[in-house]
């Protein structure tokens, strides 16, 4: 089996069922009942005889309002197509029940992208799943505790208990629970690192990034069904006059969500005066929505840097351990790979189980699976990042590097092969490396020469904006 990172991606990335286990698991436990944490529990049901989800916030109640443990919920989620094949792969006619429950699907010729003001090309690989992140969380809960051997309790985890050298038991509020296995998907502020150095075992190693970026977003009232554009985004490059980013979806309840973007100090407001003003500079189909009925208050959200913990660089870590989404690697939410991530995580945790692996010895093998996919999105997200915020000229194998992929960008934005390929890996289909092939580097090249020669210059592809999901 290779273990090249583009071919362990390609095999993440198969959407054959997953492989049925014997189930010699009697109980695992996941800590966490987001996204990435029920897929998890959806993978663990072939394994284990019983699998209980520890939720902190009472989703029933706490959903509608704002949960603790997803303070961007209100944001613009769309589902990329590399998720959403994961979660079809696990929960075979989930699209099909999204969309009769209100989730809007948009195919290649329904999805707008607009970069400088210039439209973009449009791929047939662009199919897009749009809703809610509460529409999501709770459709996949359903279809979760649905199965036979998942249940959830709330409760908050507090520690974990450990015997020869494993995670034998899990401490809940007050109450320790035995297991055979357990999942940390308690997201960014996880406090698995904190118990597992406490106990005697390493620290994983916390990576940031700065990114400073922040989020404001409104609904309004949607009057078509089937509108004719169901997903659009419109980014800038750094040096264009216009710094103001969007994205907007149609998704359940007959609803538009009409996101904007901004970095750094340029403070976006939860006062929908501001927020209107601002799409003025926007392109047509974005002014348009903003005219429709609002549905509801602007909700805005900032985060400051994009983190990663290094579970795979580890020597002496308990058996029986595993970590999933955002507790490993959360991303610049401008790139939109979050929950697309979590569901490949889920694909590593089930090839991990359903291989020779021995659950009871350190899960090696799982994170260096893990590690193909946190380092396709880390390393696409925090390089864009990095070039937005340097101050210094970086080193020239860097730039070159860096010219090579703007080729590469700049082609997306104007020619259907290229924006393909790209588009493939920006919705985590593919592995990044396979826009480094020279025949890929060679078209993008020629295509931009024919553009610049034809007196339309592309625009300049400059990340992170470059980079952004074509939601």
């Amino acid at each position: 089996m290779s273990h090249r990172p583009a071919d362990v991606f390609e095999r993440l990335s198969s959407t054959r069922p997953p492989e049925a286990g014997t189930r010699p698991l009697r109980r695992a436990i996941v800590l966490g009942g987001s996204v990435a944490g029920l897929l998890a529990a959806r993978v663990l049901a072939d394994h284990a005889a019983e699998v209980i989800v520890v939720e902190r916030d009472d989703v029933g109640r706490d959903a509608a309002g704002g949960r603790r443990g997803v303070p961007q919920q209100f944001q613009v989620h769309t589902l990329l197509p590399g998720g959403r094949a994961q979660i079809e792969r696990l929960f075979p006619g989930f699209t099909e029940e999204a969309v009769s429950l209100g989730a809007v699907l948009s195919l290649g010729h329904q999805v707008q992208a607009w970069a400088d003001d210039v439209r973009a090309v449009q791929t047939p690989n662009a199919v897009l799943l749009s809703e809610s992140r509460t529409f999501l969380e709770t459709l996949l809960r359903h279809r979760t505790l649905a199965l036979g051997n998942v249940r959830s309790v709330r409760g908050i985890a507090t520690g974990l208990g450990y015997r020869d050298g494993q995670v034998t038991a899990v401490r809940i509020d007050d109450q320790e629970i035995p297991a055979d296995f357990v999942v940390d998907a308690m997201g960014r502020a996880s406090r698995l690192s904190d118990w597992l150095d406490a106990d005697g075992w390493e620290r994983p190693e916390l990576e940031r990034m700065r990114i400073d970026v922040n989020y404001a977003t409104a609904y309004f009232r949607r009057a078509h069904q089937d509108p004719p554009i169901g997903a659009a985004i419109s980014r800038f490059s750094p040096h264009y006059r216009k710094k103001t980013q969007a994205a907007v979806t149609a998704i359940e309840d007959m609803q538009w969500m009409l996101m904007l973007t901004t970095y750094g100090e340029d403070r976006l407001l939860p006062d929908l005066g501001d927020f209107l003003a601002r799409c003025e500079d926007l392109p047509p189909l974005f002014q348009e929505i903003a005219r429709e009925e609002p549905a509801g208050d602007v909700r805005v959200y900032r985060q400051t840097d994009a983190r990663r913990r290094r579970f795979d660089r580890l020597t002496r870590l308990p058996g029986r351990l595993v970590s999933v989404g955002d507790a490993v690697a959360s991303f610049n939410p401008v790139y939109g790979q979050g929950m697309s991530s979590a569901a490949l995580h889920a694909s590593c945790l089930a090839e991990y189980l359903s291989a020779t692996s021995d659950p009871a010895q350190p899960a090696t093998h799982f994170f260096q699976l893990q590690k193909v996919v946190v380092d396709a999105a880390w390393d696409l997200s925090t390089s864009g990042d990095a070039q937005r915020l340097e101050t210094a000229k970086p080193p020239a194998s860097v730039r070159v590097q860096r010219a090579l992929i703007n080729q590469v960008i700049a082609a997306s934005t104007v020619d259907l092969t290229i924006a393909t390929k790209f588009n493939d890996v920006a919705f985590m289909r593919t592995h990044p490396s396979t826009l480094a092939t020279p025949a890929v580097l060679l078209r993008s090249v020629v295509v931009n020469l024919r553009h610049r020669l034809r007196g339309r210059p592309a625009p300049q592809p400059a990340a992170p904006e470059a980079e952004l999901q074509r939601v």
